[in-house]
């Protein structure tokens, strides 16, 4: 199932404090948010567990449960467990809730990723966060001092990203609810130049007006414009989680627009409690 090669170098995002990545495997995983303990289907734990699934259930409070490819529900395993609570990551405040979709709110794998921003994104540089989800990236660059713009196509997930702004104590991150290439693409119309862009965008999903997006439709599009966006010196985070991009396609991609030694691409990976190992997809990054 894993899209790996064996040659591509790895990054590892890092458990922390309130956040543990315990056990995957059987097609799922096992994680503690702070206090709370789930299990949730994924595709990649195609490997055996660590621990026995009767051990992950008198550890859990919710197990998700599919209902279809896109939904399901959650059953409650330990009486009395919240259905939304906080986390933070270093000085930054989340706030996490049980959706139909699985997600709770945070994708932590993408802390190598928190890293990577907190090391290059300055004062006074200009950011652009697309297809932003509940806004950690965004968080993480303006805690930084950098002057955020925001972009996700669904409206609910900007409350939320805005409502982890004023948990985190920050201010004055422009929110923008829009497609993301199609934003893109106008701010280079306007001739816009950003210091950083960050890209984490679905497999597929809905634009902002219902539109479908599939990624592999677009990956050579969001790739351009980004670089068109990008000052001399900026930096550039891309991460693909679709099965349909192979490593390959990634590549040559990036390559249409950047040279080979401005680009950094890995896979992203985490480790278990258990000793497991999860693949979380491949990661661009690129320095102009």
């Amino acid at each position: 199932m894993q899209n790996v090669h064996s040659k591509t170098p790895r990054e590892y995002g890092q458990s922390w404090s309130d956040y543990e990545l315990l056990d995957a495997g059987n097609g799922k995983k096992l994680e503690r948010w702070g206090t709370i303990i789930t299990i949730r289907p994924e595709i990649q734990a195609d490997f055996k567990s660590g621990w026995s699934y009767a051990q992950w259930q008198d550890m859990a409070h919710w197990e998700f449960e599919e209902q279809s490819s896109t939904q399901g529900r959650w059953k409650n395993i330990k009486a009395q467990s919240p259905e939304q609570w906080l986390i933070s990551y270093q000085n930054l405040s989340f706030g996490l809730k049980l959706t139909q979709f699985k997600h709770l709110g945070l994708f932590p794998e993408q802390q190598a990723n928190w890293h990577f921003i907190k090391e290059h994104a300055r004062a006074g540089q200009k950011v652009l966060n697309l297809f932003a989800y509940t806004g950690a990236a965004s968080l993480v660059a303006r805690d930084s001092g950098a002057e955020v713009i925001h972009v996700d196509s669904v409206k609910q997930l900007i409350t939320w990203a805005n409502d982890n702004q004023e948990r985190s104590n920050l201010s004055d991150i422009k929110w923008v609810h829009e497609d993301a290439l199609k934003f893109a693409q106008r701010e280079l119309k306007r001739g816009k130049q950003y210091d950083g862009i960050i890209m984490d965008p679905p497999a597929w999903g809905l634009g902002a007006k219902g539109e479908k997006w599939k990624l592999e439709h677009h990956l050579s599009s969001l790739i351009e414009a980004a670089h068109a966006l990008m000052n001399p010196n900026a930096f550039l985070i891309l991460n693909t989680y679709s099965p349909k991009i192979e490593l390959a396609d990634l590549v040559a991609s990036a390559r249409q627009f950047f040279a080979a030694n401005q680009l950094e691409i890995k896979q992203l990976w985490m480790l278990t409690k258990t000793g497991k190992e999860l693949y979380y997809g491949n990661l661009l990054r690129a320095i102009k």
